[in-house]
């Protein structure tokens, strides 16, 4: 997804104080694997608006939270906390796979020429028109969607043991992200619930801020 499905949230974010950045992780999938280094890059070269040695929250959905991690390790900033907002949890060390094998093989019949649909094309229309809480929101999430190659779904994003060693925590919109919140609060982490669906952040920016705050 592009960043305009966290720019509600973001101007509320702002609009009480906070400095908040919105990286733009939609170019990561240009050119060949492996792509998770591109993420990184892309949130430190846009952390360079932060001045050095300030404190940040990184905030990760769906699955951005694999590669958190790796964004930690890149930055010149310290992290104070780290929050996934329905999102997929990192191994505590070593690879993760982008996407478990089951998915993996929903999607390869659908790429064409290496290449697959935005991510609102996999799914029935039953299933994608609740997310959005109206038409013109809905176009511009979709319209600013990538296409993405199906290499960078294959591909084991790594984590060095101990990049949870700072304050983590979960925020729950709903199933099926149910059961890594389970997870996340056998590992310790403080969870939170904000009933929803996927894109939840579009739909209550004001309840998902608030989360934020509280769980940061």
């Amino acid at each position: 997804m592009g960043p305009s499905t966290w720019h509600p949230v973001a101007e509320r974010l702002a609009a009480a104080g906070y400095q908040v950045r919105v990286p733009s992780l939609l170019h990561i999938g240009a050119g060949a694997p492996p792509f998770w280094p591109r993420v990184a890059d892309a949130v430190r070269d846009d952390l360079r608006q932060v001045p050095d040695g300030s404190p940040v929250t990184l905030v990760a959905h769906s699955n951005a939270g694999l590669f958190l991690p790796t964004i930690r390790s890149g930055l010149d900033h310290p992290v104070t906390s780290s929050i996934f907002v329905d999102a997929a949890l990192p191994a505590r060390h070593g690879p993760t796979p982008v996407v478990p094998p089951e998915l993996l093989e929903f999607l390869r019949p659908m790429a064409v020429n290496g290449r697959l649909p935005r991510w609102t094309d996999w799914w029935d229309e039953a299933d994608i028109a609740p997310l959005f809480p109206d038409p013109v929101i809905r176009q511009t999430v979709t319209e600013e969607q990538p296409t993405l190659p199906l290499s960078y779904y294959e591909q084991h994003i790594p984590a060095s043991g101990g990049w949870d060693d700072h304050p983590c925590s979960y925020l729950l919109f709903g199933p099926p992200y149910d059961d890594l919140a389970a997870e996340a609060r056998e590992r310790g982490w403080h969870a939170a619930h904000l009933p929803g669906a996927h894109l939840h952040q579009i739909v209550d920016p004001a309840g998902t801020a608030r989360h934020l705050v509280e769980l940061a």
